[in-house]
């Protein structure tokens, strides 16, 4: 058994997390650097993100005198182990090596770094980060629900075409490509604005919000523990566009032209985020959890309503 855990460490995941981590850096400069041309800015260098990861890494860890040390050490080890599983998922999927229910695995896991951020900050005795904890609460609360009634969507979309044991298999659904339909664009939008809430992106930074708490949930945070939040984000920057690659957007295949074709979707929605992120000033919390639950989740009742019908008389447009 340890044998087995072992190579699947050497042989998966250890190149999965090199790999993501790679492409995160990229793409971590990329959206600097592109926030940064429309502010009339330079911008940073391609090496500026993986350098201040070092940077941090280099630095003493301060913790404050009345934190909870245990749940504040462990919060960014959390999260940074949420992202690596949903990458590993993801790999697997891509690999053709699916197990039952791994888009259930891959939505449970994809909370984790959420749920990191409110233990770390909530641990750290301070009242700036207590604020940016409770509207991380707020924000997760509000697009969850959103977020999971979007993953309905497209298992409506894709089970008429699916065994019953493939109904739930990244590897199946990637298949697919939902988007194609008026549900599964509904569905994508509201994913695509969950994912930039998830990523803590403009216009949903409210619980980081620079201006107004000092960083909020991370205020506290210093060093190596700095450093794995943003070894997190960067993460999350590659596995949560991949992720809705494969759900939506049919997915990577295995030959030259469909890895192409799918580095050039993720493209797409690396592109998307950062429009959405410079397009789009910071909402209040009030108004998030507003759009969210109201707007977001009428259009997906009404998109699950339409994969229904369109899957019940056959209408594949619906």
């Amino acid at each position: 058994m340890i044998q087995a855990l072992t190579n699947l460490f050497w042989i998966l995941i250890f190149p999965g997390f090199v790999f993501t981590l790679a492409v995160g850096l990229v793409a971590a400069w990329l959206v600097r650097k592109v926030s940064a041309l429309v502010q009339y800015r330079v911008g940073p260098p391609v090496y500026q993100p993986a350098a201040d990861v070092m940077k941090l890494l280099g630095k003493e860890i301060l913790i404050p005198q009345d934190a909870q040390r245990a749940v504040f050490v462990a919060a960014p080890l959390i999260g940074l182990s949420g992202v690596l599983l949903l990458s590993t998922v993801l790999w697997l999927a891509l690999a053709q090596r699916e197990f039952v229910g791994d888009i259930i695995v891959a939505i449970y896991v994809m909370v984790l770094p959420s749920l990191a951020l409110i233990l770390g900050s909530s641990a750290s005795s301070s009242p700036h980060a207590a604020i940016g904890a409770g509207r991380e609460m707020k924000l997760v609360l509000s697009y969850e629900l959103p977020l999971l009634l979007a993953f309905v969507v497209v298992i409506i979309k894709t089970s008429g075409a699916l065994e019953a044991g493939e109904q739930l298999s990244l590897v199946a659904i990637a298949q697919h490509t939902p988007v194609l339909s008026i549900s599964g664009m509904l569905a994508f939008i509201v994913a695509l604005l969950c994912v930039q809430a998830k990523l803590g992106f403009v216009p949903f930074d409210i619980a980081e919000s620079e201006s107004e708490v000092a960083s909020g949930v991370m205020i506290e945070y210093s060093g190596a523990l700095l450093a794995l939040w943003k070894l997190m984000q960067t993460l999350m920057l590659v596995a949560l566009p991949l992720f809705l690659v494969t759900v939506f957007l049919g997915g990577i295949g295995t030959s030259v032209a469909s890895v192409l074709g799918g580095v050039g979707k993720y493209v797409l929605v690396l592109v998307l985020v950062i429009l959405i992120k410079n397009t789009n000033p910071r909402v209040r919390i009030d108004q998030a959890m507003r759009f969210f639950w109201f707007y977001c989740g009428t259009a997906l009742l009404a998109a699950v309503v339409l994969a229904t019908l369109g899957n019940y008389y056959g209408v594949g447009w619906l």
